[in-house]
């Protein structure tokens, strides 16, 4: 089980819990997506932020995230504003 908890940095924090770290990437995706895009910032603010601050993020816990939990390791990554952490739960 893997815990994937964010934070945009005074704004909103998330937790998602589950079995596929894929899984976790997408709901972290769409659920700060959806509060950036409500945030009431231009499409092309809103689109550089997804560029520079969602997908830094989102990305590496695809890939370098998904092999440290399968070592039992915990991950985190920040950009910008935006942090995420997970780990193994259970």
């Amino acid at each position: 089980m893997i815990k994937l908890t964010w934070a945009l940095v005074a704004e909103h924090m998330d937790e998602w819990t589950g079995d596929d770290i894929a899984q976790g990437a997408a709901v972290l995706e769409a659920r700060v997506g959806t509060v950036v895009a409500a945030s009431g910032m231009k499409p092309e603010a809103v689109e550089h932020w997804r560029t520079d601050f969602l997908t830094p993020v989102v990305d590496p816990l695809r890939t370098e995230g998904t092999a440290v939990l399968t070592r039992g390791e915990s991950w985190s990554k920040a950009a910008g504003p935006l942090l995420a952490c997970a780990s193994s739960v259970g």
